[in-house]
């Protein structure tokens, strides 16, 4: 699986390492984020403020900047020989409990590494311990402004602290929320997101800007499905509605159903041996 490029309009196609155009930020015009925190390696962020342009997607030079250290830590994850996968969802919605569950299941296959993103706290960081995994935590409440995301700089800020040769695979377990860390690229070669049936089917219509990001969506919390009023077909109309080619996995991450398939999507994704 190559990388991808996300146009504008959310579609996602393969490109090639030399093709990694700037991605669009689509925050409220008239709340613009002040971004630029510094990143490791001695990157310094965009001090200017962001401006919207008539599609509603920021511009400027914070964008110029994270797009530049996204393609810096591409360029490292290849060197590597990592393949990075960028896991979003909203707050809930079971990541950190369906990463304990693939570390599992990879153990002793797969040398797996975690850049465990949250505003505070190290609760999710501390769940993933044990599992045999590298874990480095970025808090974006310290020195990157309690962000509801990770951009690129974040990620560089925690590569120091693992060991990118001893790694096969590498997740980047996003901040919570539906929205924002799909604006941004963080260096990774594809995105998934977890998407519970505890969120409604409507939320591709209503919230489109992740589900269009995405290559693979994951649907956790199947095991509720006889308890709740989900409307399941209804829910895959509307996501194939929002982006057509997204892959569809089904499991639920407390019982472990599904869980394999998700497993062979991320071994799928790695380079051949």
């Amino acid at each position: 699986m190559g990388r991808f490029h996300r146009h504008p309009d959310g579609t996602v196609h393969e490109h090639e390492p030399t093709q990694d155009p700037a991605q669009a930020h689509a925050h409220d015009p008239a709340q613009p984020h002040e971004h630029g925190h510094a990143g490791s390696h001695g990157h310094a962020g965009a001090a200017a403020a962001l401006v919207a342009d008539h599609s509603g997607y920021v511009t400027g030079a914070r964008r110029i900047e994270n797009d530049r250290l996204a393609a810096a830590n591409r360029a490292d994850f290849d060197a590597a020989g990592v393949r990075v996968v960028n896991l979003m969802s909203s707050p809930g919605a079971g990541k950190t409990l369906l990463l304990r569950r693939t570390l599992q299941r990879l153990a002793g296959r797969v040398r797996t590494g975690i850049v465990e993103g949250d505003i505070e706290t190290s609760l999710d960081a501390d769940r993933l311990a044990g599992f045999g995994a590298q874990v480095a935590l970025v808090n974006t409440g310290q020195g990157f402004g309690g962000e509801c995301h990770l951009d690129a700089p974040m990620v560089r800020s925690a590569l120091p602290r693992l060991r990118l040769a001893d790694l096969d695979l590498l997740v980047v377990e996003n901040v919570g929320n539906l929205v924002c860390p799909a604006e941004f690229d963080v260096g990774e070669h594809a995105r998934a997101m977890v998407y519970a049936v505890t969120e409604g089917e409507d939320k591709p219509l209503k919230y489109p800007v992740m589900f269009r990001a995405v290559d693979v969506v994951v649907v956790n919390k199947v095991d509720l499905l006889p308890h709740l009023d989900f409307d399941l077909d209804l829910f895959l109309a509307n996501l194939r509605q929002v982006n057509p080619r997204a892959g569809v996995v089904q499991l639920s991450a407390r019982t472990g159903e599904g869980v394999d398939a998700w497993c062979d999507w991320l071994l799928a994704a790695l380079p051949a041996a």
